[in-house]
């Protein structure tokens, strides 16, 4: 089974998210989209789509039950698939599962106390 096929997103915590983003904006060009944060689109010669920068509230509880400051979210090619092997293998899996148009996600804990989104985009992203 293919697993994680590459990164979807990087999310963190900041005191200021519109600060922080209007600084990335500035000094490092980030095209900052009124919602908070930045889609770069990719393509290669076996696919297209995009991975997410975006900050957040730093009391956002959308991490939870992790205290990290960051969220790292990877594509993933079947998330109910994926999921369940994670918990056969003994991970510690979120109960909840996301569809929408924007795909669906879902979560794991690493053994450090990370929560690690996992995302199955809908087609063409």
């Amino acid at each position: 089974m293919q697993r994680v096929t590459g990164v979807g997103g990087i999310f963190f915590k900041a005191r200021d998210p519109k600060a922080l983003g209007a600084w990335y904006a500035q000094h490092l060009g980030l095209k900052v989209e009124d919602w908070g944060g930045v889609v770069f689109r990719w393509a290669d010669d076996r696919a297209s789509g995009s991975t997410t920068w975006s900050p957040f509230a730093a009391d956002t509880g959308y991490f939870a039950p992790s205290s990290s400051a960051f969220m790292v979210n990877f594509r993933v090619a079947d998330l109910h698939a994926l999921l369940a092997a994670l918990r056969a293998e003994g991970c510690t899996v979120m109960d909840a599962v996301e569809e929408s148009e924007f795909g669906k996600f879902g979560w794991v804990m690493d053994p450090e106390g990370n929560k690690v989104e996992l995302w199955e985009p809908p087609a063409g992203c």
